[in-house]
């Protein structure tokens, strides 16, 4: 299938004082691992243009939406929400576009990146032909929420626990592929991974994993080459091995990580596929979930824990992380009470756009908000799209609009169990957002085939 597309990409390093996003707590970034960037890539065909903008931050929220869909704008209006979609690739080391006295100041310096980095892609439009591939690799993945043996789940129970009973869920190990090539070679490479991008801690500026395995592959491919690696639904899926006690939060890790996904990735090159001749399309729909349902016990225990340690400082420094919640750490009990507390008279219903990208008859790419459970995904790939080369892109769009900024989003039947990522902190989506988004999915992929 031939297409036409071009590229363009552009650094978003923090020049201003703030946090690094994705933790419990601030953490002032003091220094640069490796640079954070925008990638562009616009595909031309039958039906329009489409721009696909990938940031290396933690989330799109609404307001960033905003800041960048009208940056785009600004230089090339006929980009709109319909055939934009506007994603991230959760690395935890990037700036707090949301939370800190210069967030707005850098949100606007990085959309006016994105706009920048689409004027080159426009720009350098050039012929290209699309292939796939399948890849697979299980060695850095784990389902992170753990069955306990006294019947309860806990998220990173803490490596050599000798209470962990077992995972709580399945992996997805599958890497589907999309390149494109032009006359030199593969030109864009996109690849969906179902995997954290939260390795490194502290407080230096890095893309984590996934610029690891770009800056590997990217000298091996044509001149000029971009790789956009697509988070899938890791929600519940992290890179943390319980069974050994090896240091898995340093700036080695992600090294290791993108290093080993990018060998495992290069020996599938051989095996692209063309994709049949067809017509490069794009959709999109809106899904409409409800808030999280918070029961008056859950109030109740809130502000019991909000009473037991009123002089906890949940703000008085220090690294918090999903570990000291399994812990049950007072500081842990009482950020999380509060939250709890803030959120409970929430009646704002999350809107959600999903994303469509159609590479002929059985190449999609489809896009799902904030952090899905790796079993929507599975749900998504498998059996809405079965019998599709499908990628799945997460962190796509913005996460519900409004005030929400992000969050999980689990099975059904994760809720009550435990494990900090079915909180109202972490989850102040109703608990059948998964069931909606799916059903949305569905009505949407239906409707291409008729």
């Amino acid at each position: 299938m031939k297409i036409k597309f071009g590229i363009g990409r552009k650094c978003i390093n923090p020049e201003v004082p703030i946090s690094l996003a994705g933790y419990f707590n601030k953490r002032m970034w003091d220094k640069v691992l490796d640079d954070i960037e925008v990638r562009v890539a616009v595909f031309k065909g039958d039906e329009g243009e489409f721009a696909f903008v990938h940031f290396d931050i933690l989330s799109i929220s609404y307001p960033f939406y905003c800041d960048v869909l009208s940056a785009l704008q600004s230089k090339y209006p006929q980009f709109k929400e319909e055939n934009v979609l506007i994603s991230a690739i959760h690395t935890h080391t990037a700036p707090d576009i949301n939370n800190c006295p210069t967030s707005a100041e850098y949100r606007k310096f990085a959309a006016g990146c994105a706009a920048d980095a689409l004027q080159t892609a426009m720009e350098n439009m050039e012929d290209g032909e699309v292939y796939t591939a399948m890849a697979q690799d299980a060695r850095f993945q784990f389902n992170r929420r753990y069955w306990m043996k006294d019947g309860s789940v806990l998220t990173n129970p803490g490596k050599l626990n000798p209470e962990i009973d077992r995972p709580e869920g399945a992996i997805d190990p599958q890497i589907p592929i999309i390149a494109i090539k032009n006359s030199e070679g593969i030109k864009l490479l996109m690849a969906s991974i179902v995997n954290h991008t939260d390795t490194i801690g502290g407080c230096g500026v890095s893309a984590d994993w996934s610029g690891f395995m770009r800056r590997e592959l990217e000298p091996e491919m044509a001149p000029g080459a971009m790789v956009m690696s697509l988070i899938g639904c890791a929600g519940n899926i992290n890179h943390f091995d319980v069974t050994t006690d090896m240091d898995q939060t340093c700036y080695a890790e992600p090294e290791r990580i993108g290093k080993g996904y990018a060998e495992t990735i290069r020996k599938v090159w051989n095996d692209l596929t063309p994709v049949k001749d067809g017509k490069f399309g794009f959709d999109s729909a809106i899904s409409v979930s409800a808030p999280r349902e918070i029961s008056p016990e859950e109030v109740r225990d809130a502000q019991a824990v909000m009473d037991k340690y009123p002089d906890v400082d949940i703000n008085a420094g220090g690294d918090l992380t999903s570990e000291d919640l399994a812990k049950k750490t007072p500081v842990v009990l009482k950020f999380f009470a509060e939250k709890l507390l803030a959120i409970a008279n929430s009646t704002f219903n999350p809107t959600f756009r999903l994303s469509l990208l159609k590479f002929g008859d059985d190449v999609v790419i489809a896009s799902l908000p904030s952090e899905p459970f790796v079993e929507i995904g599975l749900n998504l790939r498998k059996s809405i799209f079965n019998g599709k080369h499908c990628l799945v892109c997460s962190h796509g769009n913005y996460n519900g609009g409004g005030h929400f900024i992000g969050g999980y989003i689990p099975n059904s039947w994760n809720y009550g169990r435990g494990g900090y990522e079915t909180t109202p902190r972490s989850s102040g989506y109703s608990e059948r957002t998964a069931d909606v988004l799916l059903e949305s999915w569905r009505k949407l992929a239906a409707a291409q085939e008729r």
